[in-house]
């Protein structure tokens, strides 16, 4: 039995993991995988996987790019959810925010530098033509520690997906006052160098199991009452975040790839393009 260790964000999109493993699906092809939840987000699994305390990371399309990009020796090995993330744009309910415009060099909490809410925060941004040179960041780690700061006046705004903070929004704690989709797929599996190079057949037997399960994963029966009963959502909630999400069974494309470069290219992010070969199995 080859045991992996795998990383990824404590959401509803990585269920497909968590019921491979309960069914024995992964043991089944010969492999121990051990998921650990990273509440952080993308920054710490960046971190995580330089420092090989990972092998696999489900993560965040944009952010590891800019990752590999500055160093990191991983590779993407394929797309995981081909759709956009829809961040929502979060403010503490009683604040006097109405609008999206009103948060103009306002302070944005991110969960670290580097991390999807730090990398979309500068994009959204750009595309209200504010200065990204202006942004305040305040880091605050984790979801809850968001909750904190935006109640405790210590942060404005902060952005994460629209559907995870949606408790937040119904308690009254968090007020969405708008939205921002990425603009290329949201989520990617990620491997180190040094694990690809020993174990490509493994990675085969790994892809080939998650793979049958996701592109299934909406026809089992009542998912979308297990998906609200365990992530404290709605039933309607999650149908209408089942007809949003895709996941993939594909390589991440060219022109995706493109894509999310050139952007970060634009804002500064990265310094130089890598090639499509040097960053995709």
């Amino acid at each position: 039995m080859k045991e992996i260790t795998i990383v990824g964000v404590p959401e509803h999109f990585n269920l497909p993991w968590h019921l491979c493993i309960e069914n024995g699906e992964f043991s089944d092809v010969g492999i121990d995988l051990k998921w650990q939840d990273v509440p952080e987000g993308t920054g710490k699994m960046c971190q995580l996987l330089r420092e090989k305390k990972t092998d696999l990371a489900v993560i965040l399309t944009e952010g590891i790019v800019r990752d590999i990009a500055a160093g990191n020796e991983s590779t993407i090995i394929q797309q995981y959810v081909g759709s956009p993330l829809l961040w929502g744009i979060h403010v503490a309910e009683p604040s006097t925010f109405k609008s999206v415009d009103d948060l103009k060099g306002k302070r944005v909490a991110i969960s670290r530098f580097g991390s999807g809410s730090h990398l979309m925060a500068i994009v959204h941004a750009k595309q209200m033509n504010w200065p990204i040179d202006e942004l305040e960041f305040v880091v605050v780690n984790t979801l809850d520690g968001a909750v904190n700061a935006l109640q405790n006046n210590e942060a404005d705004y902060f952005m994460w997906e629209r559907f995870m903070t949606q408790p937040i929004v119904d308690q009254n704690i968090f007020r969405r006052i708008g939205e921002c989709p990425t603009p290329w797929p949201s989520f990617v599996i990620v491997a180190t160098n040094e694990f690809i190079k020993e174990n490509k057949a493994t990675i085969d037997y790994l892809l080939e199991v998650i793979n049958a399960t996701t592109s299934e994963f909406k026809l089992i029966p009542s998912i979308d009452r297990t998906l609200a009963s365990k992530y404290e959502l709605r039933i309607e909630q999650i149908q209408e975040w089942l007809k949003l999400t895709q996941w993939s069974q594909k390589t991440l494309k060219l022109k995706d790839f493109n894509k999310v470069q050139d952007q970060l290219v634009e804002l500064g992010l990265i310094e130089s393009k890598l090639t499509y070969e040097t960053i995709i199995l």
